[in-house]
């Protein structure tokens, strides 16, 4: 006769434990937030301007009209990518992202900084994150909105630049539908309109990506050349009138321009940012 375990039996215990566990395991294994957008109907104008965003596939190569915009951009992404190289740890995974993250914002009109503490709260920087309702990849794109302004092909959404370009055409056209009301268009991009939990975490997140150059603008090192005289009178001397030294400290001490901060070991973009970037048209 076989012997029925007790509640004293170890494997029972154990057993018991593991049940118990699992509700959390199961709540630290959910891939992406819970929550998208809701299918709303979409004047056709507004259908056609949509699609014609998506559709226009200018590749994310960003383009500067001067050396100390480049520069500046390149101390934007070095800092950027130390703050993102835990999640991503592969250089050139992380500069194709950040690159293509900051050209997508820009062309939305959208702050860089949201969209990456955007991100950050949807997917956690997960390229093939998928929630409990469907949302996919970085921006957490639901795949009715592929067919509604796209090719009908929800699996174009792991595709990063389309996810992006996707998630920031969104959320502007929810700005513009909120009157310029972020906390709103928060909102209605994770399908909870005034509801305060998600714009607060989308917020919080930013602040982590919000960036400050503090390196000062170079300087003109050409000295000033004097003024004219203001007085009507003629002068009492034929003797040339001496020019008075500038007194612009900048003008006597430029400042040089600044170079890419040193990133520390491992994080280093500057290499390859330099290559990835077309030079400015002349």
């Amino acid at each position: 006769m076989s012997r029925q375990p007790g509640p004293s039996d170890p494997r029972r215990r154990q057993t018991l434990r593991q049940l118990a566990l699992l509700p959390g395991l199961l709540a630290l294994a959910r891939p992406a937030r819970a929550g998208g957008q809701i299918e709303e109907p979409l004047a056709d104008s507004v259908r056609t301007a949509l699609s014609s965003a998506i559709a226009n596939s200018a590749p994310p190569v960003p383009i500067f009209a001067s050396t100390a915009a480049r520069l500046a951009y390149l101390r934007w992404l070095s800092a950027m990518s130390d703050r993102l190289y835990k999640r991503m740890p592969d250089l050139d995974r992380r500069v194709d992202f950040l690159q293509t993250v900051w050209y997508e914002s820009r062309r939305a009109g959208l702050e860089t900084s949201l969209v990456l503490g955007l991100i950050q709260v949807e997917s956690g920087f997960r390229k093939y994150a998928v929630s409990v309702v469907g949302a996919r990849g970085y921006m957490q794109i639901m795949p009715f909105w592929t067919r509604v302004i796209g090719d009908g092909d929800p699996g174009k959404l792991f595709h990063m630049q389309t996810n992006l370009r996707f998630g920031c055409v969104i959320l502007r056209h929810y700005l513009d539908r909120e009157r310029g009301d972020m906390f709103m268009a928060l909102g209605r991009y994770n399908g909870s309109r005034g509801k305060p939990q998600y714009p607060n975490a989308v917020f919080a997140a930013q602040r982590h990506w919000e960036y400050v150059d503090h390196t000062p603008p170079p300087a003109l090192s050409a000295t000033l050349a004097p003024e004219p005289p203001t007085s009507s009178a003629a002068p009492t001397s034929s003797a040339p009138m001496a020019a008075s030294p500038p007194t612009s400290h900048a003008a006597s001490h430029p400042i040089p321009v600044s170079v890419i901060p040193h990133a520390r070991k491992g994080h280093s973009v500057s290499g390859a940012v330099t290559n990835a970037i077309k030079p400015a048209s002349p």
